[in-house]
Parts: structure tokens; C-alpha cells; sequence
């Protein structure tokens, strides 16, 4: 993921009093990313502090009955991903480096309610499980700004690629990264 490809993205940290979190993040509208101010909305997330990006439902996300189609979840859920994975140091280029990635080998989705045109989605991940060997699961939580309910809620299970066979391998050290959450944030307020 390239910087035009990052949305809000950020680390959610501290809180401003009333729930609501400020950070310095990218923020995308359309192609357009721009260095803003973004206060994320105090929002009950599954877990403590997970990654987020903001994304705002447009008319070509639309499917025929005018509401967002589901493969378009599919694909934020993959931007979110890549956007914690580059947050974390792991980005394509690390991964060419390193001679391994990870490919998707399973997604669950969970549509708990529609969106529509004009509706700003907060887009949270966090890795849930990882077995530092093959396979590592994140797990996906996508919430409407306007009444902060939870849209989306969904999983995917990950497995570790060698980049040039595309054979699974045995995660290198630098995945360590993919530490599961919240043990990360434990470790992260150690530090």
C-alpha cells in the first residue's frame, strides 16, 4: 500500500476526555490524501485500541438495490489490512525483502446492517491469533460514524507465503510483528 492508498490511518491512543481520540493521520476523501487533524468518534470497539481508517460510501460502491455491495467491504477490509500490516513495518517491499508475505486462505463476513451513499465507516483491525509458524487470523470490525453501530464484523485467516514459490513457510522473524492483540498493546505500554 502507497501513501494514495492509505485512509486515516492511525493507531487509536489517547482519548480527549469524552471518548473521542486525536491523532495526526492521512486522511483520504476520494483519491485526495491530505495531512489532517482527525478526532475518531468515541466508538465501542471488540477490542482495546485496534487499528482504524476512515472511509466515506460512495455512489460506484453501490450495488442495484443502493446499498454498499459486499464485495466493496471485502475490498476495504484487504486496505485495512495492508494499512496496519505497512503501520507495523510490513509493507510489500519488506515482504520482497524477507522472501515471505501473507495470502489470504479464508475470509468470514458477518453484514449486520447496510450503508448507504454518503455514510463515513470506521474500518478497525487487529490480528487475533498467531501461531508464529504458518497462519495467523485478523479479525475485522466495521462501524457507521452517524450512530455508531457496527455494520461489519469479520475474520480472515492468513498464511505465510514464500514470495517467489508462493509455497507456505515458516514465518520469518520479522512477522513477530503480528503480534496478537491485546498482548501487543500490553507490551506497547511496557515500552
Amino acid at each position: 500500500m502507497n501513501s494514495t492508498q492509505a485512509s486515516a490511518a492511525l493507531q487509536c491512543a489517547g482519548d480527549t476526555g469524552d471518548g473521542a481520540v486525536t491523532l495526526q493521520a492521512p486522511v483520504t476523501e476520494g483519491d485526495a490524501v491530505t495531512e489532517s487533524l482527525l478526532e475518531v468518534p468515541a466508538i465501542e470497539w471488540d477490542v482495546e485500541a485496534p487499528y482504524v481508517e476512515a472511509v466515506s460510501v460512495q455512489s460506484q460502491h453501490l450495488d442495484r438495490f443502493g446499498h454498499t455491495n459486499n464485495v466493496v467491504y471485502l475490498s476495504w477490509l484487504e486496505q485495512v489490512a495492508w494499512g496496519h500490516s505497512v503501520s507495523l513495518g510490513l509493507d510489500f517491499e519488506a515482504y520482497e525483502r524477507i522472501g515471505a508475505g501473507c495470502v489470504a486462505r479464508r475470509h468470514e463476513l458477518d453484514y449486520l446492517a447496510a450503508t448507504y451513499a454518503g455514510d463515513r465507516l470506521w474500518l478497525a483491525t487487529w490480528v487475533h491469533e498467531n501461531d508464529f509458524r504458518l497462519s495467523m487470523w485478523r479479525r475485522y470490525q466495521i462501524v457507521r460514524e452517524s450512530d455508531r453501530k457496527t455494520v461489519l464484523r469479520g475474520q480472515t485467516h492468513w498464511v505465510c507465503v514464500d514470495m517467489k514459490s508462493g509455497r507456505p513457510r515458516r514465518m520469518p522473524p520479522e512477522f513477530k510483528a503480528y503480534t496478537p492483540w491485546p498482548r501487543r498493546a500490553a507490551e506497547l505500554g511496557s515500552a
